[in-house]
Order: C-alpha cells, then sequence, then structure tokens
C-alpha cells in the first residue's frame, strides 16, 4: 500500500513543479514582449528623424548642386562668348561625299551578242573626285555668321567605242565635267558649349558647270542655281582649332531636262580655325 502512496505523491510533485515552470515562463515572455514593444517604438522615433533629416540634406545639396551647375555652365558659356568675340573670322577647308552622282553616273554595260557592224559608243571607267571646298564665315554674333563657300566636284571617264561583240575599236580618255559652286551662307547656332557646338546653315548661290560635254544647247559651260542646306552640324573643339560634321544635301539644277545635282554631299567633315 505504501508504494502507490508514494507515486502519487511524487506524480502530483511533478504536476505542481511543471506548472510552476509554466507560469514562470508565461510572465518572463510577458514582460520580454513589453520590453520589446517600448525597443521598437522607440526604434521607429529615430528611423522617423533620420528619415526626416537626410530628406533635408537631400535638399539642401541638390540646391547646391543646381547653383553650382548653373555657375558652371554661365561660366562656360561666357568663355565661349568671349572666344567667339575675340576670334570672330572662320576659316575651313572640306571633303563632302558624291554618292548622287555614283548613282547616277556609272558604267553602261554594252552588249555582246549583236552583229560585229553594230557600233556603239559607251562611256565606262568612271572617276569621282568628291566635293572640296573652302568656307569663310564671319560671326555676327554668337548665335548666327555670314560667309562664302567655294565648292569643286568633278566626273571623269573614258568614252569607248565597241562593236556588236563588244570589241573595244577606239577609247577616249579623260571625258568630264566640273562644278564649281560659289555659295553665300548664313549659318544658325542654336547650341554651345566648351567643347561642342551645334549648328544649320542655308547657302544659295550659283554653279558654274563646265567640260568635255555639250548640253542641248551645244554649250560647254553653262550656269544654274545652286542650294546646299545643313541640316546639322557638330563643331567639337575648344579655341582656335575645331572640326565639323554636317549632313544635309547640294542641290543644283537648269531645267527639267538638265539636273547636275539632287542631294550630293550628304555628309561632310572639315577642319578649321578662329581668326
Amino acid at each position: 500500500m505504501c508504494l502507490p502512496s508514494a507515486a502519487q505523491t511524487l506524480i502530483v510533485e511533478d504536476s505542481l513543479a511543471i506548472d510552476s515552470v509554466i507560469v514562470q515562463d508565461t510572465v518572463i515572455v510577458q514582460d520580454t514582449m513589453m520590453e520589446s514593444s517600448e525597443v521598437h517604438h522607440y526604434q521607429w522615433s529615430d528611423v522617423r528623424e533620420m528619415r526626416d533629416s537626410l530628406r533635408s540634406i537631400q535638399r539642401t545639396t541638390r540646391t547646391r548642386m543646381n547653383m553650382e551647375v548653373r555657375q558652371l555652365r554661365d561660366s562656360v558659356r561666357a568663355e565661349t562668348f568671349a572666344t567667339i568675340d575675340s576670334m570672330p573670322h572662320e576659316l575651313r577647308i572640306g571633303w563632302g561625299d558624291m554618292l548622287f552622282e555614283s548613282l547616277v553616273w556609272h558604267e553602261e554595260h554594252h552588249p555582246t551578242i549583236l552583229p560585229t557592224e553594230y557600233i556603239a559608243t559607251y562611256k565606262e571607267h568612271y572617276r569621282y573626285t568628291q566635293h572640296w571646298y573652302v568656307e569663310y564665315l564671319y560671326n555676327m554674333g554668337y548665335w548666327y555668321s555670314v560667309g562664302m563657300q567655294v565648292d569643286y566636284s568633278g566626273v571623269l571617264w573614258d568614252n569607248v567605242t565597241r562593236n556588236g561583240q563588244g570589241t573595244e575599236l577606239v577609247r577616249v580618255k579623260n571625258q568630264n565635267f566640273h562644278n564649281i559652286i560659289l555659295l553665300p551662307t548664313i549659318r544658325f547656332a542654336y547650341f554651345h558649349s566648351e567643347y561642342v557646338s551645334l549648328y544649320s546653315a542655308l547657302g544659295l548661290g550659283l554653279n558654274i558647270n563646265t567640260g568635255t560635254e555639250t548640253d542641248y544647247k551645244g554649250r560647254t559651260t553653262t550656269l544654274a542655281p545652286a542650294v546646299n542646306i545643313s541640316l546639322m552640324s557638330v563643331r567639337v573643339g575648344k579655341g582656335r582649332w575645331y572640326g565639323m560634321v554636317e549632313l544635309g544635301g547640294m542641290f543644283s539644277l537648269m531645267n527639267s531636262n538638265e539636273v547636275y545635282m539632287l542631294g550630293s554631299r550628304i555628309c561632310t567633315a572639315s577642319v578649321g580655325c578662329r581668326l
């Protein structure tokens, strides 16, 4: 009978011990959660203060940087304009493509299956000089300049007489035509910086077309109006020397039967100096 009593007593004591531990743990957890909540509350308060402080610093920094950028921009612009004032004359030399001429005037294929008695003359072995030009400009102000441009271009070929089988009979070398264009020009600038400037330009002038060929009136030299449009010019350089790249086109025509240029000199590259 003693054994069961002893077992019951032990079980009761163990249960009380476990309940006591559970109660103590519950109190500890509650106390810990309260302390964590208070710490959490204080931490969020610190974060809000830090956020407001960072925002204030950011606004102040942004304002100061914007002011410094404006001051730097004004300084660069003043320096650029001072350079233009001190050296208003510009002289440059450049090159331009002959894409239009190479598409229009190219070698004609001669037949080789006609009777031998058939005789015809063909234009062969085309050569293109490319465009070469010289320009002088005077800066009337910061945003526009006026001046004169002289452009030269030419095409050469051989007149080859062949029979119906394609056999060469006669070759007359270095047949040619040349265009000398005089262009009063005005240039507009719409952006200036320390090293890069952007322009557009318009030239209206006279094309002198001459060479070994004759036109429908029997003339070897004719005159025609000429137009040069520079849609965008990018100039890179600081001080006296600079380089320039342009996109545009040159046009010159006499009438519906004589088109000398129709979109020639699409791309040009040049070097120049201020004087």
